[in-house]
């Protein structure tokens, strides 16, 4: 018989209404455990405190206490899988389920913040800690959470390399080739990292000495005003296309000569998988996380270097286009079927009857 197999998301549940990066990989997760066994997404408690409140904290607490409570009584699984354990967000209840039902614990992407012990996150950032030191195995998916892992390993935890991927079986048939000089560049527009990297983009385009480029540019949010100041100069070169569809984004990667995104503090971004699988190559900084996600034909400079990055889209808009090794790259390390071989090698849990 198939294994069972409990999953959590203490971050964002896969079934949450707002769409972002964690509850793709959430719902991603949900699919490649679904091909190892039988998956039961076993609580929507979501213990996120993003401001630092101790009373909130305490809530959650005592919220994710009940939920081990009900958990321990439901029972009836062969091992627990937890999606995202940090310290704004750690895994109050697959710890205390597993160690009450003896039943192995798996983490994906676990982070470590010795910063955060100190301070409005502390009792968070040591609970986070607390469930890391449980898990059996630790799943990362870039190098940027691995030496901060190693050094805090206990003994006989297992640390696996997980590789960012797309919930997807192959990269889809695409145009060899398009040859209008046309950008794309999607984020949301917020503040901070979002806003520093079209702070980086604008720099380099300035920096661009040819004109005969096409900027579109996919996002929304509360610092449009400021964004699109920053491209005001540009005029009619930029488009603005406000929030689309994944499906009507994809349609732009497909359609554009190179997908631009700086990448400032980015965890690694799924949307340089998603433009690399539509054979469209990338220009970005070279960062911890964006790094592991984008491939040899593509290119990487140096962080928050205009010029650096203006003679790299020159590079790439004056090079004959290919999709083929962009898609290559995509399928052969970033599908769904490289992570269910990672981590079914690594639960050693049969796909089939046993």
């Amino acid at each position: 018989m198939k294994p069972s197999i409990a999953f959590y998301a203490p971050l964002k549940s896969p079934n949450h209404a707002t769409p972002s990066g964690d509850r793709t990989m959430a719902r991603g997760l949900l699919n490649v455990l679904s091909k190892l066994g039988d998956v039961e997404l076993v609580s929507e408690l979501r213990t996120r405190d993003g401001a630092g409140d101790v009373d909130v904290q305490k809530d959650l607490i005592e919220q994710a206490d009940q939920e081990v409570t009900r958990l321990v009584k439901t029972g009836g699984w062969d091992a627990w899988v937890s999606y995202h354990n940090y310290y704004k967000a750690p895994d109050l209840i697959g710890p205390k389920v597993c160690s009450a039902l003896s039943i192995p614990y798996h983490l994906i992407e676990a982070s470590r913040s010795p910063k955060r012990l100190l301070g409005p996150w502390a009792a968070f950032a040591k609970l986070a800690d607390k469930a890391s030191d449980a898990a059996e195995v630790i799943y990362y998916f870039t190098h940027r959470d691995q030496p901060f892992l190693q050094n805090a390993k206990p003994a006989g935890q297992q640390l696996v390399h997980l590789k960012p991927f797309l919930d997807r079986d192959a990269v889809p048939v695409v145009a060899p080739s398009r040859g209008r000089k046309s950008m794309l560049a999607v984020g949301m527009f917020r503040s901070g990292d979002k806003l520093n990297s079209y702070t980086n983009l604008a720099n380099a385009l300035s920096a661009f000495a040819r004109t005969d480029w096409t900027l579109k540019i996919v996002g929304g949010g509360a610092a449009e005003d400021e964004i699109r100041a920053l491209f005001a100069p540009f005029k009619d070169r930029v488009t603005f296309l406000g929030e689309l569809s994944h499906d009507a984004v994809l349609q732009q990667m497909e359609q554009a000569d190179v997908f631009v995104w700086p990448g400032v503090n980015e965890a690694f971004g799924m949307v340089y998988l998603e433009a690399q699988a539509m054979g469209t190559p990338v220009v970005a900084e070279n960062r911890v996380g964006v790094r592991d996600v984008v491939g040899p034909m593509s290119m990487l400079v140096e962080p928050d270097d205009a010029g650096a990055f203006a003679q790299a889209l020159e590079m790439v808009l004056s090079a004959k286009a290919d999709p083929k090794p962009h898609q290559a790259f995509v399928a052969q390390h970033h599908l769904r079927a490289s992570a269910v071989e990672t981590i079914h090698q690594t639960m050693q849990l049969k796909t089939g009857s046993s």
